[in-house]
């Protein structure tokens, strides 16, 4: 421990813009600098003050509380305090005791520091040389941004998020089944771009049922604070931005989208609002996520109103994430709706695609004997050769860079990622639990006088047979809610 001695000069290691103190009063456990130069008197433990001592060598120029300039030529400690001997401005031998060094020194660069001997100590260095290397190791890891989200993750979310994440400009077709976590895999793919800024500027488009939904799991499981954007959030920024500048009008210059970062919104709202859409078009997004994407309708002879807003975005966004647990449900039409808004180039055409998807069983065989361990048999060789140019179908091409070749060549490869609960276990099964229903009064009404008709006056239907010429009369249901909806 330093020997604290009344009139040494010290310097805060924490406080460097305090300029030169000076140590007034020496405790048994504390010491008392006062920092004449900023006004200002600190008491700090003795075991652990950040304090450094002030001491010049010969050589070095310092200045008197006078102002004078003195250069050193000896140092002496007398008693626990320095003695400077210089020659000053004048060229006159001087004695400059450390109490009157001038009090405003203040050193705050680098190499001022290292020449006095300011020096922090070893486990500080050590400390800090630790933290940045750990730092380092974080940036680089390949689940950077993937682990720190509030969920208990699954492997085959780990699987998707990293392999998605990492690609520049992910465009994909996240079609997991119900229930097996596709927002939380969009969700760890948005987190993982965000915090390596390969994407700054968001927006989701779900359907309106689920925009409350988002918005929670976003920051619950996340930490992203979305905007939810409808009609009047759009007119109350509108209105801001005309209230401070009276030359920016809500109609014609200012743009609500390019008020936030990361935009919540719901597929209604923008495909009923014309003027908004065309403000979401100009956002300048690097990435777009779409839920619900099956609900895009689309076939070869025309497309629907929402379809057509989602498509004019694909082309404007690098980024996109489509999310659909159905992307077949109105058949392979269907499923290419989907593909061409990520790949227009790779999914030019309807009938290419069926065409392609007819020889797609050769390329499913071969791909099942390079994923399992079995020898490659002479046919699977030869539809290698086929399905894979000369270049990367040579002999010394390992199995998994073969099955990266195929992946980009044939099929939907990297485009679409689906599992179901047949492949991924540990999912608690299914049960059905029936709870019967009323039979609703309009329902009944009308079953009562169709039933009318096929009795005679002395017998009356029962709840039963209501039932039963429910189940008997199909269209009759048809039409009772063609009526309700009129």
């Amino acid at each position: 421990m330093e020997e604290f001695i009344p009139g040494q000069r010290w310097i805060s290691n924490a406080e460097l813009q305090l300029g030169l103190g000076t140590l007034i009063e020496a405790e048994h456990r504390t010491i008392t600098i006062d920092f004449i130069a900023s006004g200002e008197t600190r008491t700090y433990a003795k075991q652990n003050a950040p304090l450094t001592r002030v001491v010049y060598d010969e050589g070095e120029q310092v200045k008197s509380v006078e102002g004078n300039s003195i250069e050193i030529t000896h140092v002496e400690d007398l008693n626990g305090l320095i003695i400077y001997g210089g020659i000053d401005s004048s060229g006159q031998s001087v004695i400059l005791e450390e109490t009157q060094l001038d009090h405003f020194i203040q050193l705050n660069r680098p190499a001022e520091r290292l020449f006095i001997g300011q020096i922090d100590k070893n486990h500080w260095f050590d400390l800090r040389y630790q933290t940045l290397k750990r730092i380092n190791q974080l940036t680089h890891s390949e689940l950077s941004g993937l682990t720190g989200c509030h969920t208990s993750l699954i492997a085959h979310q780990l699987y998707i998020a990293h392999e998605v994440a990492n690609r520049y400009a992910p465009r994909v077709l996240l079609a997991d089944e119900v229930g097996l976590g596709k927002t939380i895999e969009a969700g760890l793919i948005l987190h993982h771009q965000l915090l390596n800024e390969r994407a700054q500027r968001v927006l989701i488009i779900v359907p309106e049922s689920l925009i409350h939904q988002w918005l929670v799991e976003m920051l619950r499981r996340f930490n992203l604070m979305f905007s939810i954007f409808d009609e009047q959030r759009c007119q109350a920024i509108n209105s801001n931005e005309s209230d401070s500048d009276s030359e920016i009008t809500a109609s014609a210059d200012s743009n609500p989208f390019l008020s936030e970062q990361l935009v919540l919104c719901s597929l209604e709202f923008l495909a009923q609002n014309e003027q908004y859409y065309q403000q979401a078009l100009d956002g300048e997004w690097d990435l777009l996520v779409v839920d619900e994407a099956h609900h895009l309708q689309w076939s070869s002879d025309k497309s629907s109103h929402e379809y057509q807003l989602i498509e004019q975005l694909s082309q404007q966004i690098r980024g996109i994430l489509l999310l659909t647990a159905t992307p077949e449900q109105l058949g392979i039409e269907s499923h290419f709706a989907r593909l061409r808004l990520l790949d227009p180039d790779r999914f030019p055409n309807l009938d290419a695609f069926i065409a392609e998807e007819e020889g797609y069983q050769p390329i499913a065989q071969a791909m099942e004997v390079l994923i399992s361990e079995q020898e490659l048999d002479q046919n699977t060789k030869q539809l290698l050769k086929e399905f894979l140019p000369e270049e990367a179908n040579t002999g010394e091409t390992t199995r998994q860079e073969l099955i990266e070749h195929m992946l980009d060549r044939h099929g939907t490869g990297r485009v679409l990622f689906r599992n179901s609960r047949v492949t991924i276990t540990g999912f608690p099964g299914r049960e059905v639990i029936a709870h019967p229903q009323s039979l609703p009064d309009a329902y009944s009404e009308v079953l009562i006088k169709f039933s009318q008709s096929f009795l005679t006056e002395d017998e009356h239907p029962t709840e039963a047979d209501n039932f039963s010429n429910l189940v008997l009369f199909p269209e009759l249901l048809y039409q009772i809610e063609a009526d309700n909806v009129k």
